[in-house]
């Protein structure tokens, strides 16, 4: 069900009238079409009456309500379905009045593959059911170290199975004492998977169960006089001694599997630190800074981050928090979601309490940074407001245009906004119709195509535009806004300078003047941080698309090699660099290739 009024002097009675009291979600919007804000309720009639009775509402409340001009409501079934609509809305809408945590699409797992002999790995993504996964880490870096301590004690292979399965002698990591060599078969299956049962026990946090396992198996191996074997396994219980003493910070209550959710605020700033302990390791912790929760109660701002972070991802069984939460309705949505009881307690005495107080340090701390950070590029901004008489600068956007000599030509939009860079929003975009090299073009194309749809009223609209390039790179980007129509978009050429050096960068006016900035000036500092992020932004994709471009077509030049033979010549070695750098006698291996076709691919491919 839906209801919608919209009228020249907004008047809420007749729709507050009309509202039922049912659970649903309701949505503001400004004169604009610009939604103002997102929110759900038990009763629809009583939560959006309040927003037009109250009296003591905050100076916040009372500016979007006096920006409302038109008022959407969606009734649902329950209050949890309504739950799942407002956060499946905040995050597609972004609402300007809604508190926003930033959304990363995944988090990092350990993974043991179902394989024979298991791949010790780094996935992000939804999980396999073949697989085993150990989980999730806060950072990419947290994960990768734990793998390195696994490869360290228990020796686990990480090589893709098209190496692994065309091995014929030990790789570069078995010298090293990292990989025990299953490949080659140094090995076997049964010693293999006790060093897997282990690493298992270990991700999980039972070491002393590891260490027990491993002293019984060393003891065994001495008691028989397989000294090699005793070796080796005493080996592990030192390099396990060793991580246990520089690792992480342990639970002393068994494998206890929970996220520490702890807040601090501080000069109108708010964040929101997650310490993540699986199996009882206390695995690291990430920090979050919300938009919009100026003014906000600890309490609202625990509550959307748990919806925005957890609805729609894993939820361990235990949530602990620095602040209130007492949204039972979250809580079972939650455990529907995972399969399992959600507790979510702020009470925490002992280990929790540690955990806790740990969990608000490193929000503090990360606070103050964040802090000391913006007040770095507040000066920069208002440096460049005052240097460009644009009082209002707040969002920046900057275009660069990479290629090789036309080659897999690619523009990118990298985006500042609200004193940081906003990687979320950045776009690419790949040129094609255009004469090769022709940087012009390319910069009217992508132009053209990020704001066409801001022309006919839709999008965000900056502050300034950078153009990476010179006057004829933004004669092109002017002749693209006179053509939709937005002129009055300030936009400024950032060409390097003679002598191509930081600090020697000339701006380009539309009159076509230039002028240079002092390289000690804070206003050049800023633009100079966003051209490089425009630039790296740019390159990283063109590299991407040049490579991928350059290893299809080079096998597809050869006749005789049509999909499925490349696509099984890629996956028998592992990539274009391997399929070079085998025989004429390997390449016969690989199914469906004869041996006058490997001679052609060789000689095609040297």
């Amino acid at each position: 069900m839906l209801n919608t009024l919209a009228t020249d002097r907004f008047d809420p009675k007749p729709i507050l009238d009309s509202l039922p009291l049912l659970p649903g979600v309701y949505r503001y919007y400004d004169r604009n079409g610009e939604v103002l804000y997102v929110g759900k309720a038990r009763q629809l009639k009583k939560r959006v009456s309040s927003y037009f009775q109250k009296t003591n509402v905050s100076p916040r409340i009372r500016l979007m309500v006096s920006h409302i001009a038109r008022i959407e409501t969606t009734v649902t079934r329950s209050e949890a379905e309504a739950l799942l609509l407002e956060n499946n809305l905040i995050k597609s809408l972004r609402p300007r009045y809604n508190i926003l945590f930033r959304d990363d699409k995944s988090y990092p797992y350990i993974v043991l593959t179902g394989d024979e002999f298991p791949r010790l790995t780094y996935y992000r993504g939804v999980p396999n059911r073949q697989h085993q996964y150990f989980g999730p880490y806060p950072n990419s870096h947290a994960t990768k170290e734990s793998i390195q301590l696994l490869q360290k004690i228990f020796r686990i292979r990480t090589c893709e199975d098209s190496v692994f399965n065309n091995r014929t002698r030990p790789c570069l990591l078995h010298q090293i004492h990292r990989c025990t060599a299953p490949c080659v078969n140094l090995i076997s299956a049964a010693d293999y998977q006790a060093d897997i049962r282990n690493a298992v026990l270990l991700l999980q946090g039972k070491h002393q169960e590891v260490e027990q396992a491993l002293r019984n198996a060393m003891e065994r191996a001495a008691e028989a006089q397989h000294y090699e074997q005793a070796a080796a396994l005493r080996d592990q219980l030192r390099a396990l001694h060793t991580v246990q003493q520089k690792q992480f910070v342990e639970s002393t209550g068994g494998a206890t599997d929970a996220d520490i959710i702890a807040l601090a605020q501080k000069d109108r700033l708010v964040c929101v630190n997650l310490a993540m302990v699986r199996g009882g390791r206390h695995l690291g912790d990430k920090s979050f800074f919300p938009e919009h929760a100026e003014g906000l109660a600890a309490d609202e701002i625990m509550q959307a981050f748990i919806a925005q972070h957890y609805l729609e991802r894993s939820v361990p069984p235990l949530l602990v928090l620095s602040e209130e939460c007492h949204d039972e309705t979250l809580a079972q949505l939650l455990s529907e979601q995972a399969g399992h009881t959600v507790k979510i307690s702020q009470a925490a005495g002992g280990e929790r309490k540690q955990w806790l107080e740990m969990g608000q340090r490193n929000a503090l701390l990360a606070l103050q940074q964040r802090i000391a950070q913006q007040g770095g590029q507040q000066l920069r901004l208002d440096k460049l407001r005052e240097w460009l008489k644009l009082p209002e600068l707040q969002r920046i956007e900057c275009f660069d245009i990479s290629h090789t000599m036309g080659e897999a030509t690619q523009a990118s939009c990298v985006v500042y906004d609200n004193l940081d860079i906003r990687s979320a929003q950045y776009r690419r975009y790949n040129i094609s119709g255009i004469t090769p090299g022709d940087d012009y073009a390319a910069m009217r194309q992508a132009l053209m195509r990020r704001y066409q749809k801001l022309a006919g009223g839709e999008g965000v609209r900056p502050d300034l535009i950078l153009i990476d390039g010179g006057l004829g790179q933004l004669h092109a980007a002017l002749e693209i806004m006179h053509e939709l129509g937005l002129n009055d978009l300030p936009l400024i050429g950032v060409a390097k300078g003679e002598e191509r050096k930081a600090g020697m960068e000339q701006l380009i006016f539309p009159d076509g003047t230039a002028q240079q900035l002092r390289n000690d000036d804070p206003a050049l500092h800023l633009i100079q941080q966003i051209r490089d992020e425009a630039h790296r932004f740019a390159i990283t994709g063109h590299r991407a698309k040049r490579s991928k471009a350059r290893t299809a077509s080079s096998l597809e030049e050869i006749s005789g090699v049509g999909e499925k033979r490349r696509r099984s010549l890629l996956t028998h070695f592992g990539g274009l660099r391997e399929v070079a750098q085998a025989s004429v006698e390997q390449l016969c291996q690989v199914e469906g290739i004869s041996k006058a076709l490997a001679e052609k691919i060789y000689q095609q491919l040297h």
